[in-house]
């Protein structure tokens, strides 16, 4: 869809008026309860065409419609799963990268069940604008559903030998997106208020419970002191720091055999389902070691923290790849769906090298998770930012080919991020946000972060090109600010995927960099780049505004700023 010279563009759910911005159809909350036609209320969705062979032939207000369009995708939700199954019946006919590419989708669609279930529950219980917090929730959840459907669809055309199941998958996923794209749309326009409550932020730096990096009273060397003094429901301090993080329980994984578990997964294994967060943090302290595990933290086992001795101390390393024969969804060394997870002082690592494509160190698709003082190791494709709302603060990302990616609503703040050495005839690019439709509020923000040469690529002889972020998708969104940009940053900035695809639709934009690669003068002439010069654009972009993080960080004790730096 062509950007116009002047629309409305949608942040963290509230409205504002720029040039050039991605279209947006929160744009008018007048009259929400007047019954429309169809034809009236699917203007407001981004292919009206298609919304109308949705709706019923009857006049309703927005609300009556979002709750059907939300109640027929949960229904589609539950037959598409069943399709699914009905292939994966059959897998004794299929190759194993079809089946895994099955499994994949199945994994997704069980989390856009759940994901419409819960949304379908907050629509049917009102018919008016929610708060901040609560449109956020609903938002999002309905986002990640279309980041779901796009994952299983990339993951089944990219496997040549799927094609069977391809032919027979492929037209209900995209009448299922397009129906789940129909009910974001509307849940936007009647659901989510037109402007954000007010919020007034501080340029204050929240410590709680950790400090320095570190953890309370140094769990590495005093594991035992810890443990004596933290008992169940009671609370981790820190020393100097008024404010505490609560956990419920610790368990210790040790290779030596000197403590709980000698296996990351075990630990998992053990911990409650489904713990609520006034619990308290299920605390799982991995010591020093390298750790050649697949880890996954399933959607059922929430709010856990993991925590380990530190970067390059606890290792967690795998080295699967597309080359291989996996998905890129299934590459993944580490990979999380759980609410809640935080870790803390843990190097990710895929090992696969450079020569095997896309090789994943970390899939995060967890809702309100946090990285903190991690490190995340590879090549191409080396974080998975999946979906929904993540927060990394003073961790290390390594990689070459589009090494931070994905669709959601993250932000990277005082990291230092290190383009590697490429193959020949490659080059680096540092993001590749894949925001596929213009009312998700997913997006990727750089914030007072450090863009360097990592030792290898800043030691060749040979030069590389190394950019900012291409569009993997549509509408996709990035944004650098008050980030240090070395020398190694290509003048342009930006560069297109293939053509000019999504080159009228995307959102890029730099704001109050430095460094020798911050200059702006020969950045690419898209129309939808953006260099910002005011502080009410660029704080739409701000940890408090953009995750709402003052609302879910601070029990994690992990320090941030909610605005500028």
């Amino acid at each position: 869809m062509a950007s116009k010279v002047f629309t409305f563009f949608t942040f963290s759910c509230f409205v504002f008026l720029a040039p050039f911005a991605s279209l947006s159809f929160a744009d008018s909350k007048s009259n929400s309860t007047s019954p429309v036609s169809p034809g009236t209320i699917c203007k407001s969705t981004p292919d009206p065409h298609f919304c109308k062979t949705v709706l019923p032939n009857q006049t309703a207000n927005v609300y009556d419609y979002g709750r059907y369009t939300v109640r027929k995708s949960l229904s589609q939700s539950r037959k598409f799963l069943s399709m699914i199954d009905k292939y994966l019946k059959q897998s004794s006919t299929l190759t194993n990268s079809a089946i895994q590419a099955l499994e994949d989708c199945r994994q997704l669609a069980e989390l856009n069940m759940d994901f419409l279930l819960s949304s379908f529950q907050t629509v049917n219980n009102t018919s008016k604008t929610l708060s901040s917090a609560k449109a956020e929730d609903i938002q999002t959840l309905l986002s990640a559903i279309l980041t779901n459907e796009q994952t299983c669809l990339d993951g089944l055309q990219v496997t040549a030998s799927a094609w069977s199941v391809r032919k027979g998958l492929t037209l209900p996923l995209s009448n299922d997106t397009k129906l789940y794209s129909v009910s974001l749309a509307l849940f936007t326009k009647g659901w989510v208020p037109k402007k954000k409550q007010n919020t007034t932020w501080k340029p204050i730096k929240r410590q709680l419970g950790f400090r320095n990096g570190r953890l309370p009273l140094e769990m590495s060397s005093k594991t035992q002191e810890i443990y004596e003094s933290v008992s169940r429901r009671k609370l981790i301090q820190s020393q100097g720091v008024d404010e505490v993080v609560a956990v419920s329980d610790i368990v210790t994984v040790s290779q030596d055999g000197s403590g709980n578990f000698t296996t990351i997964n075990d630990a998992i294994s053990s911990s409650p389902n489904n713990s609520a967060l006034t619990n308290g943090h299920f605390l799982i302290y991995v010591t020093a070691g390298v750790y050649e595990e697949y880890v996954y933290i399933a959607k059922n086992k929430r709010n856990l923290m993991m925590i380990g001795d530190g970067i390059n101390q606890t290792i967690i390393t795998g080295n699967r790849s597309f080359v291989d024969d996996n998905t890129t969804f299934n590459s993944a060394t580490f990979a999380v769906v759980a609410t809640g997870f935080v870790a803390v002082n843990i190097t990710f690592r895929n090992t696969a090298g450079a020569i095997k494509h896309q090789a994943v160190a970390v899939r995060n698709g967890a809702d309100l998770s946090t990285f903190y003082s991690c490190s995340f190791e590879a090549y191409q494709d080396t974080l998975y930012t999946h979906s929904l709302r993540q927060f990394y603060r003073e961790c290390d990302i390594y990689g070459t080919v589009d090494f931070i990616f994905g669709n959601a609503a993250a932000i990277f703040q005082n990291c230092n991020i290190y383009p590697r050495l490429p193959m020949s005839g490659q080059y680096n690019v540092i993001t590749a946000q894949g925001r596929s439709d213009p009312n998700q509020n997913t997006g990727t923000s750089i914030q007072n972060c450090s863009i360097r040469a990592a030792d290898e690529l800043a030691s060749s002889n040979i030069t590389f090109q190394t950019y900012l972020g291409r569009p993997w998708k549509n509408f996709s969104r990035t944004v650098y600010m008050e980030t240090f940009l070395d020398g190694l940053i290509n003048p342009a900035g930006w560069i297109a995927w293939s053509g000019d695809f999504a080159l009228s639709t995307l959102y890029y934009a730099e704001y109050d960099n430095t460094g020798p690669g911050s200059n702006t003068t020969n950045r690419v002439s898209w129309p939808t780049y953006h260099v910002i010069n005011n502080d009410t654009e660029a704080a739409n972009f701000t940890v408090a505004n953009f995750l709402l993080a003052d609302d879910w960080l601070p029990p994690t004790g992990v320090p941030y700023n909610g605005g500028f730096t």
